[in-house]
């Protein structure tokens, strides 16, 4: 059985509804958006975000949901999915898990207006049943978000990035959607505040060592459906790289840093470039890193009795930083 369909028994029920009411929550009186839609939906990837919210709640109720659960996976869902329409007109790109992007099928204007589409049907599911409480994780994980790619791109134009502040970046880009996953799943079920905290931390520490793995993937050449170097071509500074930079000479910096912002387009320098950072270390430094934030995680999970969605929690963070793309 593979890896994410073990992860997935404990919430097998959960996730059959979820699609249902996911695909219900989308609806509009629009055949274009419908259609839209449609596509979207069919066209899913491994769907881990309603899985962390649906683990998380099992596991502090004891196995219980309610629907309160299924409106806060469908919320981060559809404002996932909007950003993730808007991602790829902002990136200019033509695919997304191996599928037509949907700029790339109906042009940058409709993707745009899908992606608002979206994010306002997220925030009505939550208004409409006065989750204001869910509203809230959820709104600072988009703000969040959307601080984390401009604070890259600022520091891309410059390249003058220490490690503290890439742990910034992926922290807000990445790490805060998942961390408001787990946030969400605990309080659909428990007033705890204590608790609910505790699993916002969990879901950071997890998406911290996911982006870290997803960087790691630059410097391989594995086919993972993302081309090996493509960081280093988008200028995009990563935790391998800002290790190097900050211990290697200074001939060798100002080389580097000539490399990514003048001859990033240079195949053959920019395998110089992966190689550079291969034999000094930044990719076991990553990984030291990456690991780091993995045990920290598991941590946080001790005090939680034995259950099987603990275990699929357990799973999941072996799985984020095991997988292979």
């Amino acid at each position: 059985m593979k890896i994410t369909e073990q992860i997935k028994q404990p919430i097998f029920s959960e996730m059959e509804l979820f699609e249902t009411k996911f695909h219900e929550s989308m609806t509009s009186k629009v055949a274009l958006l419908n259609r839209i839609t449609y596509y979207i939906v069919n066209r899913k990837g491994k769907q881990m975000r309603p899985m962390f919210v649906f683990l998380t709640a099992k596991m502090i109720s004891g196995g219980t949901v309610n629907e309160r659960t299924y409106r806060g996976a469908s919320v981060i869902e559809l404002i996932h999915t909007a950003t993730l329409v808007h991602d790829d007109v902002v990136d200019d790109s033509n695919r997304r898990r191996g599928f037509f992007s949907i700029n790339a099928l109906w042009k940058n204007k409709i993707a745009v207006l899908v992606g608002d589409y979206l994010l306002s049907k997220g925030l009505l599911l939550s208004i409409d049943n006065g989750d204001f409480d869910l509203l809230k994780i959820i709104s600072v994980a988009v703000r969040e978000m959307s601080e984390g790619e401009l604070l890259q791109i600022e520091k891309a134009r410059r390249l003058d990035i220490t490690e503290d502040v890439y742990y910034e970046i992926i922290r807000q880009k990445t790490a805060t959607l998942i961390a408001a996953c787990c946030a969400l799943g605990a309080k659909s079920v428990s007033e705890d505040l204590e608790q609910v905290e505790k699993m916002r931390k969990f879901g950071e520490l997890i998406g911290m060592a996911f982006q870290i793995k997803d960087d790691l993937f630059d410097y391989t050449d594995e086919a993972i459906g993302k081309p090996t170097g493509i960081d280093i071509k988008e200028q995009k500074m990563t935790l391998p790289l800002i290790h190097v930079l900050n211990h290697c000479t200074s001939q060798e910096k100002k080389w580097l840093i000539n490399s990514i912002k003048n001859h990033n387009k240079d195949k053959k320098r920019v395998k110089e470039v992966i190689a550079f950072v291969k034999n000094n270390n930044g990719l076991l430094y990553a990984e030291e890193k990456m690991i780091a934030f993995q045990a920290e995680a598991l941590d946080l999970l001790e005090s939680f009795p034995p259950s099987e969605y603990k275990d699929a929690l357990i799973l999941m963070v072996n799985y984020v930083i095991e997988r292979k793309k």
